[in-house]
């Protein structure tokens, strides 16, 4: 629920889903993310008192938040045991279709959204994919990371994936982050496999053990992506997305400049 200017990280990634042809929106949350969940929940009585105020236009923008063809759906993830439990958590839901998983939190830029770029790829590959993107080999451990038969290409089979390495024993510099379309043979990988690093179910050793059975391919996704779990990739987003903003942008880039030169802000 962080918000970048004026949207929280989770309002960016279900516009992301919906431009990706997405409409059933699944929800893994822990016993503290209510926030989630009301943030998507309609309110007929505020909207009409907004309007009756002269304010549409915020009363346009509580209605956008979720378009009507969309389906919200919460599930509670019962315990903290890793993103892999939180994908197996969805299964009831998800059933025998393919299906984007979204981590909010890995904010992306792009001319075209990330999970349709990945849509598309898919029509070329038939079966999962993972988005990537290189790293400097010191930042290995902070990731899954993925070996490919073709490192330079766009889209390239993956060979071999392995969670949070250190530096020496990464397999690559290529890093999987917070964007995935798998098969739902992914389910049965995730109720077989033990725990993994930091004793929870961990999403990368499914993918290991999908890939003795199915190809899987890692995707350089095109955009800049901001990692907004880490405090300097938030505050990265929140300038450069305020910089954008088509009523803040001018006078926040004056704000920005007038203290770079060491002037005080007028108020």
């Amino acid at each position: 629920m962080l918000p970048i200017v004026d949207k929280p990280l989770i309002q960016y990634a279900v516009e992301e889903a919906m431009a990706a042809g997405a409409r059933n929106l699944v929800f893994i949350t822990g016993s503290s993310k209510r926030a989630i969940e009301d943030h998507f929940d309609s309110n007929a009585d505020l909207e009409a008192a907004l309007a009756a105020q002269g304010r549409q236009d915020l009363a346009d923008a509580l209605h956008s938040m979720l378009p009507s063809d969309a389906n919200c759906i919460f599930i509670r993830q019962p315990a903290p045991l890793g993103l892999g439990h939180a994908v197996l958590c969805a299964e009831p839901v998800v059933g025998s279709e393919p299906f984007f998983v979204h981590l909010a939190d890995d904010l992306i830029d792009a001319a075209q959204p990330v999970l349709a770029q990945m849509r598309d790829r898919y029509q070329q590959t038939g079966g999962s994919l993972i988005g990537v993107q290189q790293v400097a080999r010191s930042e290995t451990g902070r990731y899954g990371i993925v070996a490919v038969e073709n490192a330079g290409a766009e889209l390239s089979r993956i060979r071999r994936i392995v969670e949070k390495p250190a530096p020496a024993d990464a397999p690559s510099d290529l890093a999987v982050v917070g964007r995935y379309l798998l098969s739902p043979a992914i389910f049965d990988r995730l109720r077989k496999i033990d725990r993994g690093a930091g004793g929870e179910i961990q999403l990368t050793d499914a993918v290991a053990a999908l890939l003795e059975d199915e190809a899987v391919h890692a995707y350089r996704f095109s955009g800049k992506r901001y990692d907004c779990g880490d405090k300097l990739g938030y505050l990265e987003a929140t300038v450069e997305y305020a910089l954008r903003h088509p009523e803040l942008g001018g006078r926040f880039a004056q704000y920005l400049e007038g203290l770079v030169a060491g002037r005080k802000p007028q108020a």
